[in-house]
């Protein structure tokens, strides 16, 4: 296994198991209670604090759509996408089993139901109570916009160092629109590992999660050239 590879095995699994470990543990608990702005800031910091540790061995990807966007926008080859998303996906799932094993630490925990809150889900399954379409409508430009603060900010011409903190902090924004909505994926790996420990409805639905990302990554990254130029 390459650095770059075991690097985004790593990076992801940091995002599900901490940016959603705060989730199903802090939102839940009575005397912590951090609620929406708390989950969202954790996700955002966990993807700008990854980005600045492994960003430079990788680049911090931790999102098959950041994969498939970043190569739609030529900044990354196709000889390395399958590889990157294999370890997404693997790590997300180590993160998610990570979760489950703890969660059963406490009394009562049922592991489908306790990921299953933490999956992505559509219509009775939406935090919200929104629609398949409303879901995939809010995937795909999220994930849009994600990939387009990428994009932008590391570009050549951005200012140099800078490119964590707008990810992350892109990263909480888009949160605090689309959990409601769907849980807010933007993320297939991420989709995948909870998904995986929550079966049923979560596994049924999946396939919006990893469609409406990759549509959504994948304008962006034929978009931000035409509207940018050439970054050389």
């Amino acid at each position: 296994m390459s650095k770059k590879v075991m690097a985004e095995f790593i990076g992801t699994f940091w995002l599900v198991f901490a940016g959603l470990g705060s989730a199903l543990f802090a939102a839940a608990f009575p005397s912590v209670g951090i609620g929406l702005l708390g989950v969202s800031l954790a996700l955002g910091l966990t993807v700008m604090t990854m980005a600045y540790a492994i960003g430079h061995v990788s680049g911090c990807h931790l999102n098959p759509a950041v994969s498939v966007g970043l190569l739609v926008g030529k900044r990354f080859p196709a000889s390395d996408l399958l590889a990157y998303v294999a370890a997404q996906v693997a790590g997300a799932t180590a993160g998610a089993g990570l979760l489950a094993v703890i969660g059963g630490g406490k009394a009562g925990f049922d592991v489908a139901k306790g990921l299953g809150a933490i999956s992505n889900g559509y219509a009775a399954n939406s935090p919200g109570g929104y629609s398949m379409m409303a879901g995939l409508i809010a995937e795909v430009v999220l994930t849009f916009m994600f990939l387009m603060i990428i994009l932008g900010s590391t570009d050549k011409r951005a200012p140099k160092g800078f490119a964590p903190i707008a990810i992350g902090l892109g990263l909480t924004l888009i949160h605090l629109i689309g959990i409601p909505i769907t849980n807010l994926s933007v993320n297939p790996a991420r989709s995948t590992g909870t998904a995986l420990f929550a079966g049923g409805w979560a596994i049924e639905q999946l396939w919006l999660f990893w469609v409406a990302p990759i549509i959504g990554a994948a304008i962006a990254g034929i978009l931000y050239p035409i509207v940018a130029g050439d970054e050389s």
